[in-house]
This record gives structure tokens, C-alpha cells and sequence, in this order.
């Protein structure tokens, strides 16, 4: 039984708060490696940061980067440890803001400078949408990362330092047009668009993931698996292109969607899972709406139809009286 009082050290020594010890630090930017999945589990962290790295180093070590400035950065500005910075909270933004930035800009001095800049703008925008919606009852989500990452993106080609080697980002769909969805592309994208949600395509870096939320809870992980095939059944039944249902890119949006209505955010109950799975409908539909406004200005989807549909079905529970809130 512990009593909540901060640990006596040895006479004469001055205690240390609980969460100044190497330790402590080191489980927040796990967790918050695990908050990009909505999760806290620092075990489900580690295997999302091995997952990162079987993907490729450069994924785990620019994933770990913007984590570690992000969480830091929260830290030594002065918001809560306790409610938001030991929990991972003001993490996982620095992480896809690092992971996003070394795969559109690839491995170069220059990415590292943008990650870590970017990991610090990320925080202190976390901190005022926190401002922002904390009386609306949202949460700031992804909506972070998207922001720091669309404008650094959409305005790296007027800079040559940023963009004269950058490696971008052809959706598999170049390469290979069609619609005809074979077996193959349904399971392999099911399990790459649990992946996907770290721009993760390779099937089996998803199946690392996908073991992690399980990790979490069964719940979880069953949720992130059905969220996953619900998006690529959706993009399919539109007609989106095979190879890019195959990798995953109508599936990570459905997957975030569907773990934050589907307990996260909103109470569990039989009305509240139709109520998720139109969301994470919604969300997969959305996709393709946010990838045409992007591309003109050379901007990418990321997880804005999560963000713009977890919002608004939030915003919308209290109108609901059989669909309840969460905690």
C-alpha cells in the first residue's frame, strides 16, 4: 500500500520527487510512445518501439527523438506530471512528428534539426488546444502533429537545405493502378493499417503493433483489428485503388477512430458500438476527401480524418442520451 507521499531518502538528503528519477522519465516517453494508440501501457510501448525499429532504424531512433524532445520540453515548461507528462500524454506528437518528418525529408542532419524543433512547437501547441477544448470536453488527439507536420511539409520546397534531397511519399497506387482486391491484399492490409498509424506499410512491423494493443487489453487489440478491416472494406466497397487498401492507407484512420470511440473516450455499450463503427466509417470515407485537398499543395492525409471525426462524434454525445461518455 503506498500512502502518495513523496520517498524519504537517506538523513540529511533531500527527497527527490518521484518523477525527477531516471526511471520515471524513462516510462513516460515510453508511454508516450504507446499514447499515439491511445494507450498507457508502458509494455505496449516498448514493443511499438521495437515494432518502429524492425520497420527501420531511422523510424525508431527520429520516433524516439521527437518523443523525448516533446515529453521534455512539457517537463521543463512546468505542465503536470502527474495528469499529463508521467501518463505519456505530451508524447506522442513528438513521436509521429519524428517518424513523419524522417520518412517525407529522409536521413539528414537538417531532419533532425526539424524534428527537434518540431517536437517543441508540437508540445507548446499541445498545451494550447489543451486551453482551447478542455471546456468542450475534446481532447487534443493527433491534431498537433497534424498541424506541425502539414506546414512543415506542405512549406519544405521553398527552402533547399529542407527539401533538395527529401525522399516523398508515392501512395503504392502509382505504382501499381487497379481495383481488383485479392486475399492477400485483405489480410496483409488489415495488419498494415494497424501499422500504418506509424507509417508503418510491411505487414509484420502491423502484426508487432497489433500485439502490443493486445498487450493492452484483448479488447483493444480486437478493436484496432476490426477497426482496421472496416476501413479497408470501406475503401473497397468505393472502389479505392488495391494496392493502397493492400497497405494499409484506408485502415490506420478507421483503427484510431475506432479505439478512441469504442472505450476510450466513449462509455462501452451496445449503441455506443454502432455508434464507433460509424465513426470509424466515417473516418476510412473521410480519407480519400483529405488526401485530394492535400495533394495540390503537397500535403499528406495523416491522421486528420481521425482527428475531424473522433471531434465531432464527441462533440455530439452529450445530444445522445444512450450514448454516454467515458469515465
Amino acid at each position: 500500500m503506498t500512502s502518495g507521499a513523496e520517498p524519504q531518502g537517506p538523513p540529511g538528503q533531500a527527497r527527490v520527487p518521484e518523477e525527477r528519477h531516471g526511471l520515471d522519465r524513462l516510462v513516460a516517453v515510453v508511454r508516450g510512445v504507446a499514447q499515439v494508440d491511445l494507450q498507457s501501457n508502458p509494455w505496449t510501448g516498448l514493443l511499438f518501439i521495437v515494432a518502429l525499429f524492425v520497420g527501420g532504424w531511422e523510424f525508431g531512433a527520429f520516433g524516439l527523438l521527437g518523443t523525448v524532445v516533446a515529453t521534455a520540453t512539457a517537463y521543463l515548461l512546468g505542465v503536470s506530471w502527474q495528469e499529463r507528462v508521467s501518463p505519456g500524454l505530451e508524447g506522442f506528437c513528438g513521436t509521429l512528428i519524428g517518424v513523419s518528418l524522417v520518412l517525407y525529408l529522409d536521413v539528414r542532419w537538417m531532419t533532425v534539426v526539424l524534428v527537434i524543433g518540431g517536437a517543441i512547437a508540437g508540445s507548446v501547441l499541445t498545451s494550447a488546444l489543451n486551453v482551447l477544448l478542455t471546456p468542450y470536453a475534446l481532447p487534443t488527439l493527433t491534431a498537433p502533429f497534424c498541424v506541425i507536420t502539414s506546414v512543415m511539409v506542405v512549406g519544405g520546397p521553398s527552402f533547399s537545405r529542407v527539401w533538395a534531397e527529401h525522399a516523398g511519399a508515392a501512395p503504392p497506387s502509382a505504382a501499381s493502378p487497379g481495383t481488383a482486391v485479392t486475399w492477400t491484399d485483405f489480410w496483409q492490409g488489415t495488419l498494415s493499417g494497424v501499422g500504418q498509424v506509424f507509417f508503418q506499410h510491411p505487414w509484420y512491423v502491423g502484426l508487432i503493433f497489433l500485439a502490443g494493443l493486445f498487450v493492452a487489453g484483448w479488447v483493444t487489440g480486437l478493436v484496432a483489428l476490426l477497426s482496421s478491416a472496416a476501413g479497408l472494406l470501406v475503401g473497397w466497397a468505393l472502389g479505392a485503388q488495391a494496392a493502397d487498401l493492400g497497405a494499409g492507407l484506408y485502415g490506420y484512420n478507421s483503427v484510431l477512430t475506432g479505439l478512441a470511440l469504442g472505450g476510450t473516450f466513449v462509455a462501452v455499450s451496445r449503441v455506443s458500438a454502432v455508434y464507433a463503427l460509424i465513426g470509424v466509417v466515417a473516418a476510412a470515407g473521410l480519407t480519400a476527401g483529405v488526401t485530394n485537398l492535400f495533394a495540390p499543395v503537397g500535403g499528406h492525409t495523416l491522421t486528420w480524418p481521425f482527428v475531424l471525426v473522433t471531434w465531432v462524434f464527441l462533440a455530439a454525445v452529450p445530444m445522445f442520451t444512450k450514448v454516454k461518455r467515458a469515465g
